[in-house]
């Protein structure tokens, strides 16, 4: 975990400029309102709602997520409304809460703004809760909510709007279907009643800090497709829960509440949330929850008990999404690790079709962005191939063919981005037996995913040409993948 973090690559320093740029713009905007005039509640609801623009807004476009940003207000201040107004009708409030979770889950099938949106406006219910909001103070929160997403705004797309000089992000869509068939709606179920359990079982812990269950149900869901996964990502959370608990208890309780400290200290944990993220759910949990003990320092109600609360409470959050994902509408690991799989080989197929056009001479040919989409893919296969190797599951043998698996479309992909690079050179070979073997390559994949044989032909000129070099190691990865991924039915790759 360790490892993951301090030595993963961080291409164009993209991890460190996006959590630098979170830094300033979240203090940017608690700045604004301070000078606004408004009180802790206020400063709190504008830190997070900053946070959230700069976080949570993914749109594969600058156009798109300035779009998303502006929309982010529109859904977030009715649901505050409603949450401060039920505040004293706590069947209503939390009827109310548990409509917001489906809603939310249910917009993901919208792409990254439904996400968005969906994620902001659970977030705003949430803050509500944390800070007991009513309704005499909904006019500060909202000048608070609107100032905030102004700043980060401004920070975002004015100031520091790197991502211009970025090609678009290329974000796969989840897996398709309809009715109950699809992922989306079958999520929404599940988290659903996930959060109705967290609810009434969060209340039983605690009558004031219910709401962290319902948290941690909700945030389990984000991101996941499968049952593996949801599992996987609970305890994530969970241990990211209990390290964080740890640290608030040597540096939270300490600083008992000093704004300055807690300042110098809150522009670190949100560094630790933007600059993790990408890597490790637990690093970034872990950042999360100490965050949280360094606002409630700030309130003056920290202490060791609160803290024991808020790691009982994620507990019974974790309980409830695992439940949920296990009895109600499973999407299993082994079906959407497969489609995932399948769409990463198709994108092999597609940018081998490209260089083949581009060494031919094509100059409209462009294989950049298929690699880059091949990325995301795979990506998106170690996501979902996550349960199984993880270090805690017991079946080695899928284990270990999983871990095969990946290796063989690591070394795909490598051999893709080596093939991509020679094909940019203007000097490359075009002859005859490049677009041979881009051929071959392409048969293989089709063999691959139609259930056909994938044979590999040698090519003694593979050693003096690059680009014949990448296409043979190509097509030797692809024919090793053939065993992993045709194990019998009774053994599956995955069959959690």
């Amino acid at each position: 975990m360790l490892k993951r973090v301090f030595v993963a690559p961080d291409p164009g320093r993209t991890r460190l400029r996006f959590a630098t740029r979170a830094v300033l713009g979240i203090a940017l905007a608690v700045a604004v309102c301070g000078l606004a005039g408004h009180s802790l509640a206020g400063a709190v609801t504008g830190g997070l709602a900053a946070l959230l623009a700069l976080f949570t807004v993914t749109d594969a476009t600058v156009r798109g997520q300035a779009v998303t940003t502006a929309l982010l207000p529109a859904v977030g201040l009715p649901v505050l409304t409603a949450a401060a107004g039920l505040h004293d009708h706590p069947v209503a409030r939390d009827l109310t809460f548990l409509a917001v979770v489906g809603a939310g889950v249910y917009a993901r099938r919208w792409g990254p703004r439904g996400h968005s949106l969906g994620v902001f406006a659970f977030m705003t219910f949430f803050v509500a809760q944390f800070l007991h909001a009513t309704t005499d103070q909904l006019p500060e929160l909202y000048a608070a909510v609107l100032l905030s997403v102004l700043v980060a705004a401004a920070v975002r797309f004015g100031l520091w709007c790197y991502e211009r000089r970025l090609p678009p992000a290329v974000v796969p869509a989840p897996p398709g279907g309809s009715g109950l068939a699809r992922v989306t709606t079958r999520q929404a179920i599940q988290a659903t009643a996930g959060a109705g359990f967290a609810l009434v079982v969060g209340q039983l812990v605690s009558g004031q800090r219910w709401y962290w269950a319902v948290g941690a149900t909700w945030w389990i869901f984000v991101n996941t497709t499968s049952r593996g996964e949801t599992l996987v990502r609970g305890f994530r959370r969970l241990l990211g829960t209990v390290i964080g608990i740890g640290l608030g208890l040597l540096v939270a309780m300490p600083v008992h509440g000093d704004p300055t400290v807690t300042a110098v200290l809150a522009a670190a944990c949100v560094f630790g949330i933007f600059y993790t993220a990408a890597v490790s759910y637990t690093w970034m949990m872990l950042w999360v929850t100490l965050l949280a003990g360094l606002l409630y320092g700030l309130l003056g109600v920290l202490g060791p008990g609160l803290l024991a609360l808020r790691l009982a409470e994620t507990g019974v959050g974790a309980l409830g999404a695992a439940l949920a994902v296990i009895l109600l509408l499973p999407v299993t690991t082994h079906s959407v690790t497969d489609a995932w799989i399948q769409r990463a080989l198709r994108c092999v197929h597609a940018c081998t079709a490209e260089t083949a056009r581009r060494l031919a001479g094509a100059a409209d040919a462009d294989p950049a962005p298929r690699v880059a989409e091949l990325e995301q893919l795979l990506a998106r296969v170690r996501l979902s191939v996550a349960p199984l190797v993880h270090p805690l599951n017991p079946m080695l043998g899928r284990k270990r063919r999983a871990r095969h698996v990946l290796v063989l479309l690591d070394a795909c992909a490598r051999e893709i981005r080596g093939l991509v690079a020679v094909a940019a050179d203007p000097e490359a070979s075009h002859d005859a037996r490049l677009a041979a073997a881009c051929y071959r390559v392409q048969a293989a994949v089709e063999a691959l995913t139609d259930g056909g044989d994938v044979s590999v032909q040698t090519d003694d000129s593979a050693a003096t040409e690059p680009a014949l070099a990448h296409l043979h190691g190509l097509e030797r990865a692809l024919a090793e993948l053939a065993r992993p991924l045709r194990t019998p039915s009774g053994s599956p790759l995955v069959g959690a």
